[in-house]
């Protein structure tokens, strides 16, 4: 495949789109809540928790309500669940992260409906999905309507 001018300046485009992107507020907050939960104690040793508890979790599950320990390991790791979820520097990085990914839902949206209204663009959100043509992912053979 040859490569022309016009390619070239798409994918210098796209770098600096990228660019634009890295020195946005938004991933300067993401990179300072990184930082904070790397080094949080407190949240590393709830996510060290959370991952043995998850390793438990999916031995129980190879089995069962069968396992003897099933409703004291799903209870448990529901729970760890719950501490993570409302610890506030993991809440505010996995808000950071939302933010991020909402930003290149919407970019590739954009990007892909100035291509065709039938481009399919993968978001993984609803919102998104609905207004690019299918979104990619419904996995249904077109009985959602999608072509």
């Amino acid at each position: 495949m040859a490569t022309t001018i016009e390619k070239i300046e798409i994918i210098e485009d796209a770098e600096q789109i990228a660019s634009m992107i890295l020195h946005s507020d938004l991933v300067q907050d993401y990179r300072d809540c990184l930082y904070r939960l790397q080094n949080d104690e407190e949240a590393q040793k709830l996510i060290a928790n959370f991952l043995k508890m998850k390793d438990r979790f999916e031995e129980v599950q190879r089995f069962g309500k069968y396992h003897p320990d099933f409703r004291t390991v799903t209870k448990e790791t529901r729970e760890l669940k719950r501490q993570l979820d409302i610890h506030d520097t993991i809440a505010a990085f996995k808000n950071s992260e939302e933010k991020i990914q909402q930003l290149l839902d919407q970019i590739s949206v954009l990007i892909g409906g100035a291509v065709s209204q039938y481009i399919k663009v993968p978001t993984g959100n609803p919102y998104f999905d609905s207004i690019s043509s299918c979104g990619g992912g419904c996995g249904s053979g077109g009985s959602c309507g999608c072509k």
